[in-house]
């Protein structure tokens, strides 16, 4: 029997519980609304539960093991075994214990969960419709809505993600075998993730990527050290190559791919995985219900409150555009939390980091040299190169570089990349410094700890004012 359709009530209803779904309803209960958080899948979404986490936990546990069995240099000889049923147990424990935490969180600042898929019956009503057979759904009215429903995967034409072998990174990272070989169609964040990943633990890795390079969007210098790591770890590249179809063949498959000529290459291996890029999902929430039309990319257009073009409905996160990133997304429901709530707040952010955790790692924030040109700033940039940092030497990861861009009359920080060892941690001090105004000459002056790898920050700032002491001056 199913159960009937029943009404309820709240403030601020957020469809979706990734980091800027649950991020907007917490804050959105310490300002004591009334707050209705409703997912239909797991709480933390795509990032905490089969995308940001886990991957870094996969990376983590890889690096772990490549290394082990790669510092004869050090003295250290090891042949380390590795066990994938375990490896995938503890990268779901960590998994299992932040959504946990967001679960709790969410409670204990008032915020009422609700399972099941939403979508809008009208500019202040959504139909939450539960999963399972006799479960029925709910009527929920609301004074405010905020859209949180992020991404999925792009599917390649005749690579549908439901046959097997067929992998999108979800299921990747699922695996509870180490595959003999894997082609990755894309090139992007998530193709060289987890190519290195894979690599890493043994698998024979193809890379096919219709472009001429790898990670597109990021300047070659900075993709350069990472392309040249993966092809030590044994990563095997194909450009300007497009997936057309797959076949089994034998024990594996048979991927082919075709070139703008119309030349057909093979691709022999046991899984492939399709890492083309994600897509908002915003097709199956109902929206032209509220009044809100989706741009012809899928994005929902919002102001620097995070408002729609229906002044009560919200959206942020991937849905809301580029960047796609889960700190853009938290940070944007934090502020359409509090514009709800009546708190002068808006999205107003010099920079946004973005980091890719490859081997080495790439970070960057604000602008590079050519678009502090194209501002009309003249830029002055430094740079200090890891082989020169004691630090970097001493953990056997000194390839890469930091560089700053400033503009040369004020001195001002304009931007900055990273390439190299925990480039991704290192970003956040040049972040602050772009918000809060600073300039060369505070970051040079700022004494440093020594050794670290953050005195590479230092030292490039330096060098953008000609006197940085472990490397030659510009």
């Amino acid at each position: 029997m199913v159960v009937g359709d029943i009404s309820t009530g709240t403030d601020v209803l957020v469809i979706g519980a990734g980091p800027g779904g649950y991020v907007a309803a917490i804050r959105a209960g310490q300002l004591d609304l009334d707050v209705t958080l409703v997912e239909k899948d797991a709480y933390g979404g795509t990032c905490l539960n089969y995308g940001c986490i886990p991957s870094k936990a996969m990376i983590t546990a890889s690096d772990l093991a490549h290394e082990a069995g790669d510092a004869e240099e050090m003295g250290i000889y090891a042949d380390p075994e590795i066990e994938m049923p375990e490896m995938v147990d503890w990268k779901d424990g960590v998994v299992d214990q932040l959504t946990g935490g967001v679960e709790k969180l969410c409670k204990a600042n008032g915020v009422e969960l609700m399972e099941g898929r939403a979508e809008f019956a009208g500019e202040k009503k959504a139909r939450v419709v539960h999963g399972g057979e006799g479960q029925g759904s709910e009527t929920v009215e609301f004074e405010h809505a905020i859209v949180s429903t992020g991404s999925r995967p792009i599917e390649v034409p005749g690579f549908e993600f439901d046959d097997d072998p067929v992998l999108d990174s979800r299921q990747a990272l699922a695996m509870e075998e180490v595959p003999e070989s894997l082609v990755i169609v894309g090139a992007g964040y998530i193709g060289m993730e987890l190519a290195g990943v894979f690599a890493k633990l043994g698998t024979d890795v193809t890379v096919v990527e219709m472009l001429d390079s790898i990670l597109p969007g990021y300047e070659d210098d900075l993709a350069r050290p990472v392309k040249q790591r993966a092809e030590d770890l044994g990563i095997d590249f194909h450009f300007g190559e497009a997936a057309s179809e797959w076949e089994e063949s034998g024990d594996g498959i048979t991927v082919r791919t075709e070139d703008e000529d119309g030349e057909i290459s093979e691709f022999g291996a046991e899984k492939v995985l399709v890492a083309v890029g994600r897509q908002p999902v915003t097709d199956t929430l109902g929206l032209e219900n509220a009044g809100i039309e989706p741009n012809e990319d899928g994005f929902i257009e919002t102001d620097d409150r995070a408002r729609t073009a229906v002044e009560h409905i919200f959206a942020i996160g991937d849905v809301a555009g580029e960047p796609m990133l889960a700190h853009k997304a938290s940070s944007e429901g934090q502020v359409a939390a509090e514009v709800i709530a009546g708190e002068p707040s808006a999205l107003d952010h010099q920079a946004i980091p973005a980091a890719v955790f490859t081997d080495p790692e790439i970070a960057t924030v604000g602008m590079t040299e050519a678009e502090a040109e194209d501002e009309g700033f003249e830029p002055a940039v430094g740079q200090f190169p890891f082989r020169a940092s004691g630090r970097a030497l001493t953990t056997n990861h000194a390839d890469g570089f930091v560089r700053v861009v400033a503009d040369e009359p004020s001195g001002f920080l304009l931007g900055a990349q990273i390439v190299g060892p925990e480039a991704s941690e290192l970003i956040a001090e040049l972040g602050v410094a772009i918000e809060m105004g600073a300039t060369l000459e505070d970051v040079a002056s700022t004494v440093h700890t020594h050794p670290t790898l953050g005195e590479a920050v230092m030292e490039a700032a330096e060098n953008a004012l000609g006197h940085a002491i472990h490397t030659l001056n510009r």
